[in-house]
């Protein structure tokens, strides 16, 4: 039975634009950062899939001394796999949609403690990623933005790449240009993509070399979190101060649609 198209692009963000926050995270938590401080591991997450080459696809971690690479390929013999009998097993999974015969076949119990703390990472993924209500902490709400900024950028460069049809007609027709994402204040959660002739690339951190063609900015975390959790409403934002369009509004509302879209195909 074919994917449907939803199906694809939920399967391609899921793999390789919100599992790579795994590695945000592991490093951004002080009490997960520990665990993984003296582990030597390969961590794989995967799903069956017959219209694949390799009969599956997947993306995988190489863990050293807390130092994580992220590939969003399959790789051979990892010591950790959660492998799923379906690209919607692992959708639904990740949605939070969670049944007996979604959950992934486990392969690395000779490594149970590593194998324990990185399902402890996806927790922590799912819980945030997940939440209706902002955190109280600001260390917590930090890592949120981050991830959102991070999920956004990413998602929106891989559903490019994977020619959703407003996505790559907006690339396709667009000059060199830069979109960012940034909270006053708090360079370190800043993401930007970058467009050019139907190409694009994410990259996360403030982007250096030119000032970026268009930055949604918020004026706190708050602000932030007030439209990324769908919370806020972005004309009221824009109004009240919330946030700034650097760029022009029509930008702002096509970027709004497009994190919308990330958002519908995410959950």
């Amino acid at each position: 039975m074919a994917h449907t198209k939803e199906a694809l692009y939920s399967n391609k963000i899921f793999l390789n634009a919100a599992l790579p926050l795994v590695k945000v995270i592991a490093n951004d938590v002080p009490s997960l950062k520990k665990k993984f401080e003296n582990v030597e591991a390969v961590i794989q997450v995967s799903c069956l899939d017959p219209e694949c080459e390799d009969g599956k696809q997947g993306m995988h971690f190489i863990v050293n001394k807390g130092e994580w690479l992220v590939h969003t390929c399959l790789t051979e013999n990892p010591d950790i796999e959660l492998c799923f009998k379906s690209m919607e097993a692992l959708n639904d999974f990740f949605k939070g949609n969670i049944t007996p015969a979604g959950i992934p076949k486990i392969k690395g119990f000779k490594k149970a403690p590593v194998l324990i703390s990185f399902v402890m990472v996806l927790l922590k993924m799912a819980d945030l990623l997940g939440a209706t209500e902002p955190p109280k902490d600001e260390e917590t709400k930090e890592l949120l933005v981050k991830c959102y900024f991070y999920l956004l950028s990413s998602g929106i460069s891989q559903l490019n790449k994977m020619g959703h049809p407003e996505i790559r007609d907006w690339t396709t027709k667009s000059p060199d240009r830069v979109y960012a994402f940034a909270v006053d204040n708090y360079p370190q959660v800043s993401a930007f993509i970058r467009i050019k002739a139907g190409k694009s690339r994410a990259g996360r951190g403030e982007y250096k070399r030119a000032m970026p063609f268009f930055t949604l900015r918020f004026n706190n975390l708050d602000s932030a979190l007030g439209i990324l959790m769908s919370i806020d409403d972005m004309l009221e934002a824009t109004k009240a101060g919330r946030l700034v369009m650097d760029g022009g509004p029509e930008f702002g509302a096509q970027i709004g649609g497009f994190m919308l879209e990330i958002g519908a195909l995410a959950k």
